[in-house]
């Protein structure tokens, strides 16, 4: 029986892919009438937009600290070129060999959790690989192997960089903590940078802890949650930040990239950091 899907038999199907012989003929390339090519646009040109920043602040090896605030791309400074910086993250594990930025050793670890990120994952795979596109778009790919091979299969280490943004997000804590100070490294006191790493890891924090790595060790492979009320209450909790999972990825993003360009204004000299007391 026809059912306006079946395609003209004198019409060969294509190799493989969303056009191959097992799927349904549909000639236009899709059926959404709104500008669906917004959202992998966008998320491709913020995408682009952190990674120009950062690889520039990354490699510029300068204007990364001033006292007592220093950027999260180079904290903690495992190089023995960092500046010194007074009861700081200072670990001098890499000797005089290690000639570039300090920070080049440090990126390695937040970014891989970011780049092997369930959420980050599906943003750059529509934005720069088109795999698919958008929602009911067809992808131009004519096969699909998913995550299965080399280097895509890569991304199951995802949950070993989450231990790792733990370590990351512990030493940021630190820094934080530290902002207390003034120039002279006196306690008591709060200025306006004080604020902006209050607010940038806050964002870090909820960004790793929501995390599906995260939900499945708080609450993964139990059987009865009434055995277990304290991790029951966990895996709630941070299921409810899991449902913010994207939102959470993008502020986190934007903010440590303006904890970073704050403390690039202040150690350039562009203003001096406003003190609230």
């Amino acid at each position: 029986m026809a059912t306006g899907t079946e395609p003209p038999s004198t019409e060969p199907h294509p190799p493989g892919g969303v056009r191959g012989a097992g799927r349904a003929a549909i000639a236009a390339p899709h059926l959404r009438t709104d500008r669906w090519w917004l959202a992998p646009a966008a998320t491709a040109a913020g995408l682009l937009a952190f990674i120009a920043y950062s690889t520039w602040r990354a490699f510029a090896n300068a204007d990364y600290y001033a006292a007592p605030y220093v950027s999260p791309f180079y904290s903690p400074c495992l190089a023995e070129n960092c500046r010194p910086m007074h009861a700081g993250p200072n670990a001098e594990i890499f000797g005089g060999w290690w000639g570039i930025s300090p920070a080049i050793i440090i990126l390695i670890f937040p970014l891989g959790f970011r780049l092997t990120c369930y959420y980050y994952r599906k943003a750059y795979y529509r934005g720069f690989w088109a795999s698919p596109p958008a929602c009911a778009v067809a992808e131009p790919h004519t096969k699909y192997t998913g995550e299965t091979r080399f280097p895509l299969i890569l991304q199951n280490i995802h949950r070993y960089f989450f231990y790792a943004a733990i370590v990351v997000a512990g030493i940021l804590t630190y820094d934080t903590v530290l902002s207390f100070r003034d120039e002279h490294y006196r306690w008591g006191h709060m200025g306006l940078g004080t604020l902006v790493f209050l607010v940038n890891i806050t964002l870090i924090w909820a960004y790793t802890i929501s995390c599906h790595s995260c939900r499945h060790i708080v609450g993964g492979k139990l059987k009865h949650f009434s055995r277990h009320p304290v991790r029951y209450r966990a895996w709630q909790f941070v299921g409810r930040l899991n449902a913010r999972h994207m939102l959470l990825a993008w502020a986190s993003l934007v903010s440590v990239a303006l904890a970073d360009f704050y403390v690039y204004l202040v150690a350039s000299g562009v203003f001096d950091d406003p003190r609230f007391f």
